[in-house]
């Protein structure tokens, strides 16, 4: 059986690094935790479950620290965890019988990673990451921000989860603050660093500045086909809080240039029509929406709700405003299939009875 060891970069995760050490201490051979800079008790929790505790000096990189962690690993395969990731009980045995059966034919591991949550708990943002790597072949991660592992050779993907429960945000305005020191000391951004970077100000809310660099990404014409989809999505977003319409579907309609329709943008496009009152070209975009077949293996980010309860709410209430009861409520059904717990679906249902 092959041995593992996890390497961990942390800073002031007192509230959570317990929670994450507790879940993974019998599953791995190894931990070493890279501590940059902690104020609270993190190194007192790490040292309650591994000697192999190192300091090492933030200098505003991230794939320093964890090139430094890994650096210090000496098993077969390296796993890489955030300290508000957690390994729930059911991926604990699947990773443990992954164990069971890994061999070194395999150089990396591709697992999903849960980060968006509804109301009810249920995952509504995912995608996959390369967790494990051969220690061999001395993997390096690149970015300073939203760092990447550069791997090649032989990847699987596999059913093991990781969770990602966050407790507290993220240090207000930090990932920006690097990428503009990056500018500021012209510094060029690569094309993922690009790529986030529009990401971190459209969540910031600096919205013109995204759309900026979201266009900018775009038409340098080097990013990886699942960033291009994904940015056309973001991007329209950014157009619609301006108010440029025109626009917002333009770049919606761009998406395709990369790949397959997905259901994200053809929702969004179902939207763009919905608002502008034309139903009958809303039900379209919905109805191609409800159609598609999720990916499976892709290591883009996946919005669950769109593939499957968003476009069959919304079909519910298209038809509604038609006045078409039946497929309104047929369509209501279907988006319960899904999510029947959903407070719009217990509306309609309600609505409905009321006649």
């Amino acid at each position: 059986m092959v041995t593992i060891s996890l390497c961990m970069i942390v800073k002031n995760e007192e509230d959570v690094l317990g929670r994450c050490l507790e879940c993974v201490k019998d599953i791995v051979d190894e931990i070493i935790i890279v501590d940059t800079g902690s104020t609270d008790n993190t190194k007192k929790i790490a040292l309650e479950y591994t000697d192999n505790l190192f300091d090492f000096e933030w200098i505003n990189d991230f794939s320093a620290a964890r090139n430094n962690a890994f650096s210090k690993a000496t098993k077969d395969y390296i796993l890489w965890l955030d300290a508000d990731d957690v390994i729930l009980e059911d991926d604990i045995k699947k990773f443990v019988a992954l164990k069971k059966t890994l061999t070194l034919d395999i150089d990396n591991v591709m697992m999903m990673y849960n980060v968006g949550f509804d109301e009810t708990g249920a995952v509504s943002l995912s995608y996959f990451r390369e967790r494990l790597s051969k220690r061999a072949n001395h993997a390096i991660w690149m970015e300073p921000v939203h760092e990447c592992l550069i791997i090649g050779g032989n990847t699987i993907n596999t059913d093991v989860c990781i969770t990602h429960r966050k407790e507290h945000a993220a240090v207000p305005g930090r990932n920006i603050s690097i990428y503009k020191s990056l500018l500021s000391n012209g510094t060029p951004l690569s094309p993922r660093g690009i790529f986030y970077y529009s990401r971190e100000l459209y969540q910031n809310g600096f919205i013109e500045d995204a759309i900026k660099y979201f266009n900018e990404f775009l038409d340098s014409k080097h990013g990886w086909v699942e960033d291009n989809i994904s940015s056309c999505f973001d991007l329209s977003k950014c157009y619609n809080i301006v108010g440029d319409k025109e626009n917002m579907l333009k770049i919606l309609l761009r998406s395709f240039e990369y790949d397959t329709p997905r259901a994200e943008i053809c929702c969004n496009i179902g939207t763009y029509y919905f608002e502008a009152l034309d139903y009958n070209k809303a039900i379209f975009w919905y109805k191609l929406a409800a159609d598609l077949e999720k990916p499976v293996n892709s290591w883009g980010f996946i919005s669950h709700d769109f593939w499957g309860y968003i476009p069959n709410i919304q079909l519910s209430v298209c038809y509604d405003r038609l006045g078409n009861r039946e497929n309104s409520i047929k369509y209501n059904n279907k988006a319960a299939e899904f999510k029947p717990n959903s407070p719009s679906v217990i509306a309609n249902r309600i609505y409905f009875e009321r006649g």
